[in-house]
Formats: structure tokens, C-alpha cells, sequence
């Protein structure tokens, strides 16, 4: 651990030669040396879970349920990725979901991140609680997609500088964190006393409760405690951004989005960082996508490691998905380069995956494409 002025603690990943890239053929290549390379503190912050960690294990052991069924005869001479998510068009169907601190993983953090997912031609969700600023990520790569993820500050007045600037460095949708009105409750980050410094959160003003050695929920000021589906509408009213809310578990929920006027819902458990014990997003994507009787698009975190995951979600209904822990690690390993690699290897399984499965491009995967097995 090193320490810089004006920072408590400071956890920058170890300086080491980047990993031989030719050896990646898997997204999980990149977790092992991502670990040794990053300060202990930080991978618990990255790769742990919530209480006993029930639903960080059932989210990654839930897709063992599924089976793709495969049609043969059919042309898939070409194969096209191509997509349509918020009725622009995207390279892939899978994005990079919204992380903090990817500064914890690299020196270049969401720049890095950035560029590569620009060049990958994908969506990349940044955090409101990025290790750099919303303009400088901009800047880092103009002609990405790119997506800002919002947390709802207590101070409202902050909550919409944050998005106003957003608007004004050309993210293109608004994705509204709807599943934390307080930290969960981690045993890891609380024995380490996890406490990345004031200069960890760049979009983030500094506060007096630095001084007073406040715990991490309350510097982060992020608990939303008093946002309801009533907020929405203030919330919409500070830019004309498509409105994406991340955080639906529930049918029910799904249509008070809908009917709240959201764009696109995204089902997610938080990567099982916050509530332990809830489900995994790909259980309950069905009924999701079916109380949403196409009044929006439906988006999946969780657990998606490998292109057949991506295949499945697709044929439940999903128009994308998102994977923040794999880029992450990535990240660690390479830099920008890794996060390329990564896309690569996501690009090719998926190729692949597609022509195996008899469908040429993701819209061209139906419910009949997966089943379960017998239990």
C-alpha cells in the first residue's frame, strides 16, 4: 500500500509487465494474475459479496440450468453481431456495465476502459463514482458509446450537476441505479476498513466528513434512501437523456418502470455486492421480459462469463448485456490492451456460439433456442 498526499490510503495496483495476451482464450484467464497484481483490499472491494455471499455464488452457478437448442440447416455463411440498443446501432450486444474506481485496477482506469470498448464499437456504462471525470472519460474517446450511471446524491443539487455535465460531455443515456438506498453489508470491506481516500471519487465534491473519519457509506453519500417512483420525473426533467433504470429483480417492478416512462430496464442483483439471497438476474429474466410486453428493452448483468451465456440471455429476451468483474480484471492485467483482448475473445466466442446455434445474427435467437434439462 502506498500513500499520497491528500489521500487516507491508497490502493494502485502493483506496477508488473503486462500478461502475455497470446495466452488468453477465456475471460477467466485474466482473474488469476488480476489478482496478484492488485492490492489486497481492492480485489475484496471488486470481487466480493454481500453477507455470506449466497447470491454471488448462485449468480455465476445459475447458468448451469440452461441448455441451448441448437437449429441445423440453416445459412449462417455470415454472421453479423450488429445489434440496436436504444435505437442506435452497437458492434455487440455486450457492454461494459458501470464499476467504480476502475483506478483500483490500472493508472488509466476509465480512460483505458474507454478507448478499448470504443474500439470494440461497444457501450461502456461509466460510474458515477469513476476514478476519473465524467469529461476527461469523454475525452479519452470521442466516438464511443458511452452511458452515464447515476447514483442519486442526498443533495439533489449535486445529483443533477453530475447529470447536466454528462449531457454536456455526450453520454448518451441516463442509467439510474435504483437498487441501493444504503450500502450492503460486507464483512471483507468492513474488517479491511476499506477507505480508498477522497481523491478516489473524481465526480465526486469533497467533504467535510473526511476530516471526521466517516465510515465509506457516508463519505460516498450516495445512500437514496427518499428516491421513489415519484423522482423519476424530476430526474427527467434535468436532461432529455433515454432513462435506464438498473437495479429490477421483480415483474411488478418491470411495469412500474414502464409505466413511469423508463426506456429500458436492466435486471440485476448489483453483482451481489449489496443484498445477499435475492435471485439471479438470468432466473428471473423471463418473467421480467414478458411484464414489459415490449414497452422497453430489457437488459442483463450477472454472471456472464462465456459467449453461451450471452446466447442464452439473448434468446430469453434480453437486447444486452452488460459484465463489469471480467473487464476489470482484464484491465488489471493489460491495461487498455487486456480490455481489447477481452472484447476480442467475447467477439469471437459469440461468432462462433451464433453459427453453432443456427442463427446468424442476435436477433435471430428465439426462446425455442433454450431449454432446461430435467430435474
Amino acid at each position: 500500500m502506498t500513500t499520497e498526499p491528500g489521500s487516507r490510503r491508497n490502493y494502485l495496483p502493483a506496477d508488473a509487465q503486462p500478461i502475455d495476451l497470446e495466452q488468453v482464450v477465456r475471460l477467466s484467464d485474466f482473474e488469476a494474475p488480476a489478482r496478484a497484481r492488485m492490492h489486497p483490499a481492492a480485489w475484496a472491494y471488486y470481487a466480493g459479496g454481500a453477507y455470506d455471499e449466497h447470491v454471488l455464488r448462485d449468480t455465476m452457478t445459475a447458468w448451469d440450468a440452461f441448455r441451448l437448442r441448437p437449429r441445423v440447416l440453416t445459412d449462417v455463411s455470415e454472421v453479423d453481431l450488429t445489434t440496436t440498443i436504444l435505437g442506435r446501432p452497437a458492434a455487440l450486444p455486450v457492454g461494459i456495465a458501470p464499476a467504480a474506481m476502475h483506478g483500483l485496477a490500472h493508472r488509466d482506469g476509465e480512460l483505458a476502459t474507454a478507448r478499448a470498448a470504443a474500439a470494440a464499437g461497444a457501450i461502456n456504462v461509466v460510474s458515477t463514482v469513476a476514478s476519473h471525470t465524467i469529461e476527461a472519460v469523454a475525452e479519452a474517446a470521442p466516438g464511443g458509446r458511452r452511458w452515464f450511471q447515476l447514483y442519486v446524491q442526498r443533495d439533489r443539487s449535486v445529483t443533477r450537476d453530475l447529470v447536466q455535465r454528462a449531457a454536456a460531455a455526450g453520454y448518451e443515456a441516463l442509467c439510474l441505479t435504483v437498487d441501493l438506498p444504503v450500502l450492503g453489508y460486507r464483512d471483507e470491506i468492513l474488517r479491511m476498513r476499506f477507505d480508498p481516500g477522497e481523491d478516489a471519487y473524481a465526480n465526486l465534491p469533497k467533504r467535510d466528513v473526511w476530516a471526521r473519519g466517516g465510515r465509506l457509506d457516508e463519505t460516498m453519500d450516495m445512500r437514496s434512501v427518499d428516491l421513489t417512483w415519484d423522482s423519476l420525473d424530476e430526474i427527467r426533467g434535468w436532461v432529455p437523456l433515454p432513462l435506464v433504470l438498473k437495479g429490477i429483480l421483480t415483474p411488478e417492478d418491470a411495469r412500474l418502470a414502464v409505466d413511469h416512462g423508463a426506456d429500458a430496464v436492466w435486471v440485476s442483483n448489483h453483482g451481489g455486492r449489496q443484498l445477499d439471497r435475492v435471485a439471479a438476474g438470468i432466473d428471473v429474466l423471463e418473467e421480467i421480459v414478458d411484464a414489459v410486453e415490449g414497452r422497453a428493452e430489457v437488459y442483463l448483468d450477472g454472471g456472464i462469463r462465456r459467449g453461451p451465456d450471452v446466447l442464452v440471455a439473448l434468446a430469453l429476451g434480453a437486447r444486452a448485456v452488460f459484465t463489469a468483474r471480467p473487464f476489470l480484471w482484464a484491465l488489471a492485467c493489460a491495461g487498455e490492451a487486456g480490455v481489447t483482448k477481452a472484447f476480442d475473445v467475447v467477439r469471437e466466442e459469440l461468432e462462433r456460439g451464433l453459427a453453432l446455434t443456427g442463427a446468424a445474427s442476435p436477433s435471430g435467437l428465439t426462446r425455442g433456442h433454450v431449454g432446461r434439462p430435467r430435474t
